[in-house]
């Protein structure tokens, strides 16, 4: 059935091997087993690609339902499960990697059964389907099935390197910039309308990277706290950013009653009680 759905959900056969990371013919045998165990056709096999049958179609919610079923009893077996095992914890690259990889192991290093797996991911994971135990989004879902905390409000701020601002008048300042797929984020916009019509030098969607480029001197770049903070030498620019977003802890309302993923998420919370005066 897991099968049956990934080729639903990635569109092909080829793109839900890659998906589950398995490979093609996997797909393809697990499917026809599906096919005879059930005595139906899911799917005609055509040349440009498999398509649902009727029968395949009439499938789509009862296997929807038994997914989501059988992940509800994975999530309650886990609240039963000791203060050990795997916490998986997904986060903005940057955030993961400025932040949360220099502290949250100390926070949880009284807790040594707990083996942590940090996730740094620019999209958003699947909490209902059991993608990731926690997440950090700037975005609040609206899921009832969730449990939503505010972790935290993140000021931006303009950043170069020593120097740049005595050596050039505002005018004459260059950018560093986020790419398209961050573009309509409200810290890209503000951006985009400051500079101006000004020079890009760069676009891109790492904020370390931008920071690096900053620090070399090739421009100025929007920075979050987080990122300013852990890059030593950047200069915080006197320009006036009223640029503050939300950070969330996200888990499912299952999942938050495993003791090793309740003891996560205290130490994130934590984590970033200490950190407020600095973000």
């Amino acid at each position: 059935m897991r099968f049956f759905l990934g080729v639903i959900d990635a569109g092909s056969v080829s793109a839900a091997a890659r998906a589950m990371a398995v490979e093609h013919s996997t797909v393809a045998r697990r499917i026809d087993a599906l096919e005879k165990n059930l005595g139906l056709r899911l799917f005609d096999r055509l040349p440009r690609g498999w398509q649902l049958t009727e029968e395949g179609k009439a499938l789509v919610h009862p296997a929807r339902r038994i997914e989501s079923e059988l992940h509800a009893l994975l999530r309650a077996a886990n609240a039963e499960v000791p203060l050990a095992g795997p916490v998986r914890v997904s986060a903005p690259p940057a955030l993961a990697s400025c932040l949360l990889s220099r502290v949250l192991p100390a926070a949880l290093a009284p807790y040594p059964r707990i083996a942590l797996e940090m996730i740094g991911e620019a999209h958003n994971t699947d909490i209902l389907r059991r993608e990731t135990d926690i997440a950090l989004r700037f975005r609040r879902p609206d899921s009832p099935q969730v449990a939503v905390k505010m972790l935290a409000t993140v000021s931006y701020a303009l950043y170069a390197c020593p120097g740049y601002e005595a050596t050039r008048p505002a005018g004459a300042w260059e950018f560093l910039g986020f790419d398209s797929s961050l573009a309509e984020l409200p810290h890209a916009l503000w951006l985009d309308r400051f500079a101006d019509g000004r020079r890009v030098v760069m676009r891109s969607n790492d904020l370390c990277a931008l920071a690096g480029a900053a620090l070399a001197g090739h421009g100025v770049a929007l920075l979050p706290s987080y990122v300013a903070m852990h890059a030593p030498g950047l200069v915080r620019l006197p320009i006036e950013c009223d640029i503050a977003r939300k950070l969330w802890l996200v888990m499912h309302e299952d999942v938050r009653r495993s003791p090793r993923i309740r003891t996560t998420a205290n130490a994130l919370i934590q984590v970033f009680e200490s950190a407020a005066a600095s973000l």
